[in-house]
Protein backbone atom coordinates (compact mmCIF):
# COMPACT_ATOMS: atom_id res chain seq x y z
CA UNK A 1 0.00 0.00 0.00
CA UNK A 2 1.28 3.39 -0.83
CA UNK A 3 1.85 5.75 1.74
CA UNK A 4 -0.98 7.96 2.15
CA UNK A 5 -3.51 5.99 0.08
CA UNK A 6 -6.68 4.80 2.10
CA UNK A 7 -7.07 2.03 -0.52
CA UNK A 8 -6.05 -0.53 1.48
CA UNK A 9 -8.00 0.20 4.74
CA UNK A 10 -11.15 0.93 2.87
CA UNK A 11 -11.32 -2.08 1.64
CA UNK A 12 -11.57 -3.67 5.08
CA UNK A 13 -13.63 -0.60 7.01
CA UNK A 14 -16.64 1.18 6.09
CA UNK A 15 -14.82 4.69 7.25
CA UNK A 16 -16.99 7.57 6.37
CA UNK A 17 -14.11 9.05 3.84
CA UNK A 18 -14.52 5.89 1.65
CA UNK A 19 -17.27 7.28 0.12
CA UNK A 20 -15.52 10.77 -0.88
CA UNK A 21 -11.52 9.42 -1.29
CA UNK A 22 -9.54 6.87 -3.74
CA UNK A 23 -10.37 5.09 -6.99
CA UNK A 24 -13.59 2.54 -7.54
CA UNK A 25 -12.41 -1.00 -6.65
CA UNK A 26 -13.19 -3.66 -9.15
CA UNK A 27 -16.39 -4.86 -7.17
CA UNK A 28 -18.15 -1.55 -6.91
CA UNK A 29 -21.11 -0.34 -9.03
CA UNK A 30 -20.60 3.58 -7.69
CA UNK A 31 -18.94 6.00 -9.47
CA UNK A 32 -16.54 7.16 -6.82
CA UNK A 33 -15.10 5.70 -3.44
CA UNK A 34 -14.42 2.44 -2.62
CA UNK A 35 -16.23 -0.10 -1.11
CA UNK A 36 -15.44 -2.41 1.73
CA UNK A 37 -15.52 -6.36 1.08
CA UNK A 38 -18.11 -6.44 4.17
CA UNK A 39 -19.66 -3.82 5.96
CA UNK A 40 -22.47 -3.52 8.50
CA UNK A 41 -26.44 -4.09 7.08
CA UNK A 42 -28.55 -1.18 7.21
CA UNK A 43 -32.38 -1.24 8.14
CA UNK A 44 -35.38 0.72 6.69
CA UNK A 45 -37.66 2.25 9.57
CA UNK A 46 -40.15 4.24 8.22
CA UNK A 47 -38.90 4.94 4.55
CA UNK A 48 -35.58 5.27 6.47
CA UNK A 49 -32.84 3.83 5.78
CA UNK A 50 -30.41 3.36 9.09
CA UNK A 51 -26.55 2.62 8.42
CA UNK A 52 -24.75 1.28 10.85
CA UNK A 53 -27.70 1.04 13.64
CA UNK A 54 -24.95 -0.56 16.05
CA UNK A 55 -23.16 1.89 15.98
CA UNK A 56 -25.82 4.28 16.51
CA UNK A 57 -26.62 2.71 19.42
CA UNK A 58 -23.02 3.31 20.93
CA UNK A 59 -23.41 6.87 19.83
CA UNK A 60 -26.49 7.58 21.83
CA UNK A 61 -25.15 5.56 24.69
CA UNK A 62 -21.79 7.59 24.48
CA UNK A 63 -23.94 10.55 24.44
CA UNK A 64 -25.39 9.83 27.34
CA UNK A 65 -22.59 8.92 29.00
CA UNK A 66 -20.50 12.46 28.14
CA UNK A 67 -23.40 14.04 29.91
CA UNK A 68 -22.91 12.28 33.00
CA UNK A 69 -18.94 12.90 32.60
CA UNK A 70 -19.74 16.89 32.31
CA UNK A 71 -22.11 16.81 35.46
CA UNK A 72 -19.52 15.19 37.49
CA UNK A 73 -17.18 17.33 36.10
CA UNK A 74 -19.07 21.20 36.79
CA UNK A 75 -19.80 19.16 40.40
CA UNK A 76 -15.77 19.81 40.83
CA UNK A 77 -15.82 23.67 41.70
CA UNK A 78 -11.64 23.08 42.30
CA UNK A 79 -10.41 21.24 40.37
CA UNK A 80 -7.54 21.77 38.33
CA UNK A 81 -8.39 22.12 34.53
CA UNK A 82 -12.13 22.00 35.28
CA UNK A 83 -13.39 24.76 32.82
CA UNK A 84 -11.02 23.12 30.28
CA UNK A 85 -11.60 19.85 30.78
CA UNK A 86 -15.38 21.01 30.43
CA UNK A 87 -14.73 22.75 27.59
CA UNK A 88 -12.93 18.91 25.93
CA UNK A 89 -16.03 16.63 26.85
CA UNK A 90 -18.11 19.57 24.76
CA UNK A 91 -15.76 18.82 21.75
CA UNK A 92 -16.43 15.09 22.42
CA UNK A 93 -20.07 15.72 22.22
CA UNK A 94 -19.51 17.47 18.72
CA UNK A 95 -17.57 14.79 17.20
CA UNK A 96 -20.09 12.20 18.72
CA UNK A 97 -23.12 13.92 17.29
CA UNK A 98 -21.19 14.08 13.93
CA UNK A 99 -20.08 10.71 13.80
CA UNK A 100 -24.05 10.06 13.93
CA UNK A 101 -24.28 11.89 10.91
CA UNK A 102 -22.02 10.26 8.72
CA UNK A 103 -22.01 6.89 10.29
CA UNK A 104 -26.30 6.34 10.15
CA UNK A 105 -26.49 8.13 6.63
CA UNK A 106 -28.48 11.32 8.30
CA UNK A 107 -25.84 12.31 5.46
CA UNK A 108 -26.34 9.86 2.83
CA UNK A 109 -22.95 9.41 1.24
CA UNK A 110 -24.57 10.14 -2.53
CA UNK A 111 -25.42 13.35 -1.31
CA UNK A 112 -23.95 17.32 -1.77
CA UNK A 113 -23.54 17.28 1.82
CA UNK A 114 -21.90 13.99 3.32
CA UNK A 115 -18.34 15.68 2.09
CA UNK A 116 -18.84 18.68 4.25
CA UNK A 117 -20.13 16.59 7.64
CA UNK A 118 -17.18 13.83 6.76
CA UNK A 119 -14.73 16.91 7.06
CA UNK A 120 -16.58 18.36 10.19
CA UNK A 121 -15.84 15.03 11.82
CA UNK A 122 -12.43 15.34 10.70
CA UNK A 123 -12.29 18.55 12.00
CA UNK A 124 -13.85 17.98 15.41
CA UNK A 125 -11.51 14.60 16.10
CA UNK A 126 -8.78 16.97 15.34
CA UNK A 127 -9.99 19.31 17.64
CA UNK A 128 -10.73 17.08 20.36
CA UNK A 129 -6.77 15.90 19.65
CA UNK A 130 -5.61 19.18 20.50
CA UNK A 131 -7.96 19.93 23.48
CA UNK A 132 -6.55 16.75 25.25
CA UNK A 133 -3.09 17.55 24.98
CA UNK A 134 -3.45 20.84 26.05
CA UNK A 135 -5.33 19.44 29.23
CA UNK A 136 -2.38 17.13 29.89
CA UNK A 137 0.03 20.03 29.62
CA UNK A 138 -2.06 22.17 31.69
CA UNK A 139 -1.78 19.82 34.42
CA UNK A 140 1.94 20.86 34.91
CA UNK A 141 0.36 24.58 36.18
CA UNK A 142 2.45 26.20 33.65
CA UNK A 143 -0.31 28.67 33.43
CA UNK A 144 -3.30 29.14 35.30
CA UNK A 145 -6.02 27.30 34.79
CA UNK A 146 -9.53 28.76 34.25
CA UNK A 147 -8.18 31.88 33.27
CA UNK A 148 -9.68 33.71 30.20
CA UNK A 149 -6.14 33.93 29.14
CA UNK A 150 -6.21 30.03 29.38
CA UNK A 151 -9.54 29.52 28.40
CA UNK A 152 -8.84 31.79 24.93
CA UNK A 153 -5.46 29.76 24.33
CA UNK A 154 -7.60 26.16 24.15
CA UNK A 155 -9.94 27.54 22.16
CA UNK A 156 -8.06 29.39 19.41
CA UNK A 157 -5.93 26.18 19.30
CA UNK A 158 -8.70 23.67 18.62
CA UNK A 159 -10.50 25.77 16.48
CA UNK A 160 -7.26 27.16 14.28
CA UNK A 161 -6.15 22.73 14.08
CA UNK A 162 -9.34 21.91 13.35
CA UNK A 163 -10.32 23.93 10.86
CA UNK A 164 -6.98 23.37 9.10
CA UNK A 165 -8.19 19.74 8.90
CA UNK A 166 -11.47 20.83 8.07
CA UNK A 167 -9.89 22.44 4.75
CA UNK A 168 -7.54 20.30 3.64
CA UNK A 169 -10.64 17.36 4.04
CA UNK A 170 -12.92 19.10 2.11
CA UNK A 171 -10.62 20.09 -0.72
CA UNK A 172 -9.31 17.01 -1.10
CA UNK A 173 -12.67 15.14 -1.29
CA UNK A 174 -14.41 18.31 -3.53
CA UNK A 175 -10.89 17.99 -5.57
CA UNK A 176 -10.66 21.91 -5.65
CA UNK A 177 -6.93 22.26 -6.12
CA UNK A 178 -4.84 19.97 -8.32
CA UNK A 179 -2.38 18.92 -5.45
CA UNK A 180 -5.30 17.61 -3.69
CA UNK A 181 -8.34 15.29 -4.88
CA UNK A 182 -9.50 12.20 -3.72
CA UNK A 183 -6.68 10.30 -5.35
CA UNK A 184 -3.99 12.55 -3.91
CA UNK A 185 -4.56 11.97 -0.26
CA UNK A 186 -1.01 11.79 1.36
CA UNK A 187 -1.27 15.65 2.97
CA UNK A 188 -4.83 14.45 4.57
CA UNK A 189 -3.20 11.53 5.47
CA UNK A 190 -0.26 13.05 7.16
CA UNK A 191 -2.67 15.76 8.90
CA UNK A 192 -5.38 13.87 9.98
CA UNK A 193 -3.43 10.56 11.03
CA UNK A 194 0.19 11.01 11.58
CA UNK A 195 0.04 14.21 12.55
CA UNK A 196 -3.36 14.19 14.97
CA UNK A 197 -1.66 10.35 16.37
CA UNK A 198 1.61 12.24 17.70
CA UNK A 199 -0.30 14.59 19.50
CA UNK A 200 -2.18 11.83 21.15
CA UNK A 201 1.36 10.10 21.68
CA UNK A 202 2.74 13.40 23.53
CA UNK A 203 -0.73 13.83 25.99
CA UNK A 204 -0.20 9.89 26.99
CA UNK A 205 3.73 10.24 27.58
CA UNK A 206 3.58 13.90 29.31
CA UNK A 207 0.63 12.38 31.50
CA UNK A 208 3.36 9.57 32.28
CA UNK A 209 6.05 11.58 33.58
CA UNK A 210 3.75 13.79 35.57
CA UNK A 211 2.24 10.72 37.76
CA UNK A 212 6.16 9.56 38.38
CA UNK A 213 7.74 12.66 38.84
CA UNK A 214 5.00 14.95 40.26
CA UNK A 215 2.45 12.96 41.98
CA UNK A 216 2.47 10.56 45.14
CA UNK A 217 0.32 7.33 43.81
CA UNK A 218 0.67 5.55 40.68
CA UNK A 219 -2.40 4.16 40.34
CA UNK A 220 -3.71 6.59 38.28
CA UNK A 221 -0.68 5.20 36.21
CA UNK A 222 -4.16 2.29 36.05
CA UNK A 223 -6.44 4.60 34.16
CA UNK A 224 -3.30 5.17 31.49
CA UNK A 225 -2.72 1.49 30.96
CA UNK A 226 -6.40 0.28 30.47
CA UNK A 227 -7.39 3.84 28.32
CA UNK A 228 -4.22 3.10 25.91
CA UNK A 229 -5.43 -0.15 26.23
CA UNK A 230 -9.02 0.35 25.30
CA UNK A 231 -8.00 2.85 22.50
CA UNK A 232 -5.18 0.91 21.09
CA UNK A 233 -7.47 -2.51 20.82
CA UNK A 234 -10.33 0.10 18.98
CA UNK A 235 -7.54 0.67 16.05
CA UNK A 236 -5.92 -2.24 15.99
CA UNK A 237 -9.76 -4.06 15.46
CA UNK A 238 -11.14 -1.47 12.99
CA UNK A 239 -8.25 -1.49 10.72
CA UNK A 240 -6.64 -4.36 10.58
CA UNK A 241 -9.95 -6.99 11.19
CA UNK A 242 -13.04 -5.03 10.36
CA UNK A 243 -13.75 -7.38 7.41
CA UNK A 244 -13.07 -10.45 9.67
CA UNK A 245 -15.64 -8.99 12.15
CA UNK A 246 -18.30 -8.14 9.92
CA UNK A 247 -18.65 -12.12 8.39
CA UNK A 248 -18.18 -13.53 12.06
CA UNK A 249 -21.35 -11.20 12.68
CA UNK A 250 -23.11 -12.06 9.82
CA UNK A 251 -23.03 -8.20 8.87
CA UNK A 252 -24.64 -6.94 11.90
CA UNK A 253 -21.79 -4.99 12.93
CA UNK A 254 -18.36 -4.11 11.57
CA UNK A 255 -15.08 -2.71 13.04
CA UNK A 256 -16.72 1.07 12.99
CA UNK A 257 -18.97 -0.59 15.87
CA UNK A 258 -16.08 -2.04 17.71
CA UNK A 259 -13.84 1.16 17.52
CA UNK A 260 -16.88 3.10 19.03
CA UNK A 261 -17.30 1.07 21.67
CA UNK A 262 -13.59 1.00 22.48
CA UNK A 263 -13.95 4.94 22.14
CA UNK A 264 -16.58 5.77 24.68
CA UNK A 265 -14.71 3.39 27.28
CA UNK A 266 -11.46 5.38 26.39
CA UNK A 267 -13.43 8.75 26.93
CA UNK A 268 -14.17 6.94 30.55
CA UNK A 269 -10.52 6.21 31.43
CA UNK A 270 -9.53 10.21 30.37
CA UNK A 271 -12.31 11.10 33.04
CA UNK A 272 -11.07 8.58 35.34
CA UNK A 273 -7.75 9.86 35.61
CA UNK A 274 -8.68 13.36 35.21
CA UNK A 275 -10.77 12.78 38.66
CA UNK A 276 -7.97 10.45 40.39
CA UNK A 277 -5.37 13.74 39.89
CA UNK A 278 -7.49 16.31 41.48
CA UNK A 279 -9.05 14.25 43.92
CA UNK A 280 -6.98 15.89 47.06
CA UNK A 281 -7.54 19.42 46.29
CA UNK A 282 -11.81 18.91 46.23
CA UNK A 283 -13.06 17.70 49.42
CA UNK A 284 -13.27 21.32 51.48
CA UNK A 285 -14.28 23.60 49.16
CA UNK A 286 -16.95 21.19 47.40
CA UNK A 287 -18.36 20.75 50.88
CA UNK A 288 -18.47 24.42 51.50
CA UNK A 289 -19.89 25.72 47.80
CA UNK A 290 -22.81 23.05 48.59
CA UNK A 291 -23.66 25.26 51.36
CA UNK A 292 -22.96 28.21 49.42
CA UNK A 293 -19.92 29.74 51.96
CA UNK A 294 -16.70 29.36 51.85
CA UNK A 295 -13.87 29.94 54.62
CA UNK A 296 -14.23 33.66 54.82
CA UNK A 297 -18.08 33.50 54.86
CA UNK A 298 -18.85 34.75 51.66
CA UNK A 299 -20.53 33.37 49.06
CA UNK A 300 -17.93 31.00 46.15
CA UNK A 301 -18.17 32.94 42.69
CA UNK A 302 -15.62 30.92 40.57
CA UNK A 303 -15.49 32.44 37.05
CA UNK A 304 -16.39 29.84 34.46
CA UNK A 305 -18.39 30.51 31.04
CA UNK A 306 -19.74 27.11 31.82
CA UNK A 307 -20.72 27.22 35.20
Amino acid sequence: MAFGSFADVCNRTAFPLCSVVGAVNQSSYFTRGIVPTCYARSVELANTMIFQIGTAFVHFGGLVILLIIIFNVRAKYTAIGRTEMLYFFYLFIALTISSLVVDCGVSPPSSESYAYFVSLQIGFASAVCSCLLYNGLLCFQFWEDGSKTSMWSVRLITIIWGFINFIISLITFKGWDTALDDTKTETLFIFTFVINAIILAAYVISQVILVIFALDSYWPLGAIILGLFFFAAGQVLVYGFSDKICEGATHYIDGIFVASVANVFTIMMVYKYWDMITTDDLEFSVANVEHGVNAFGEDEKRQSMFF
